[in-house]
């Protein structure tokens, strides 16, 4: 892949027409660096192979094809290479480009975790925990989970923690429970943030009770759009627990997570009865002002994200 990585950053000028390069991207730059990949993945390099199929999955250089990612996913995956295996994985998974099957998921994320890689770790873990595709096995699911975690993949050791927490698959441990929800939640996973903030609210479960704190990793897991979070800092706001009392603020943290909580909903509205008019109004604007922050951080996310992909590709070309 050396001469590729030369060629694409060399900018040379690619002179063959593609009829199948009506790209979301483009550039003609862009278009260029697909085309040299292509070229060497139809020489059969592996890791040009996964490059077209990320080109493909993500309209990089080329038009936005699933079929045509999972073409190139599975001839570098046939390879033994990783990263296409724990790519192909997430087609079947998804259902992208090939009809949903998550048995198939499975098998292309264990021969990917088996070689190390850290994201189909996790989902190998996640799978086998939920049973989707293999029959459940706590005790292999956190030994996955585990893998993963131990590298810094977030969503692992959030889970992870979960599961000392539950003692599924491990012995029971709190302490060992925080320890991940801790790690997990400072990289910014709103579930582990939202968990810790459940122990600091109960207290006694490897955590002292500490209200202010509670707010603090709430806040953190509200602000990202979690639910269960949304759901509790209201009820934070509204018993004055850890912050001053604020019905308006509790409403609207309720009216956000009475979108897919059922007694987020209710506590909304027990709320809005004794709200006066003028409070309640103020409680819906706060709604609308607390939902498009969030948006605007979730749009963020997604450009940097996207920027990262695209950036990842090109480092890999």
């Amino acid at each position: 892949m050396k001469a590729i990585r030369l060629l694409i950053f060399s900018l040379l000028i690619v002179s063959a027409v593609c009829t199948d390069v009506i790209a979301q991207n483009t550039d003609e730059d862009t278009i260029k660096r697909f085309l040299i990949i292509k070229k060497h993945a139809e020489n059969g390099d592996a890791e040009a192979q996964n490059l077209a199929g990320l080109s493909y999955a993500s309209g990089v250089g080329v038009k936005k094809d699933y079929a045509m990612a999972v073409k190139w996913y599975r001839k570098a995956a046939e390879q033994g290479y990783a990263e296409a295996q724990s790519n192909l994985a997430a087609m079947y998974g998804k259902g992208q480009g090939v009809q949903e099957d998550n048995v198939e998921a499975v098998k292309w994320f264990r021969k990917a975790a088996e070689q190390g890689h850290i994201k189909a770790q996790y989902f190998l873990g996640l799978y086998l925990y939920s049973g989707v595709g293999t029959p459940t096995d706590y005790s292999e699911a956190a030994k996955w989970y585990r893998k993963a975690a131990e590298k810094g993949h977030a969503a692992a050791q959030s889970d992870l923690g979960l599961m000392y927490y539950n003692g599924l698959g491990v012995s029971k441990d709190y302490a060992e429970a925080v320890k991940w929800y801790r790690e997990a939640a400072e990289l910014g996973d709103a579930d582990a943030q939202a968990r810790l903030g459940f122990g600091y609210a109960e207290g006694g479960k490897g955590l002292p009770k500490n209200e202010a704190e509670a707010v603090k990793w709430y806040r953190k897991a509200a602000d990202q759009g979690n639910a269960i979070a949304q759901n509790n800092l209201a009820k934070m706001y509204s018993h004055g627990m850890g912050v001053p009392q604020d019905e308006v603020e509790a409403y609207a943290w309720y009216n956000l997570a009475a979108a897919s909580m059922e007694a987020a909903r209710k506590n909304r509205d027990i709320i809005s009865r004794r709200l006066p008019p003028e409070a309640r109004l103020a409680g819906q604007q706060r709604t609308k002002q607390l939902q498009r922050e969030i948006e605007n951080r979730e749009i963020e996310r997604l450009i940097k994200e996207d920027n990262k992909r695209k950036e990842d590709l090109l480092k890999g070309a």
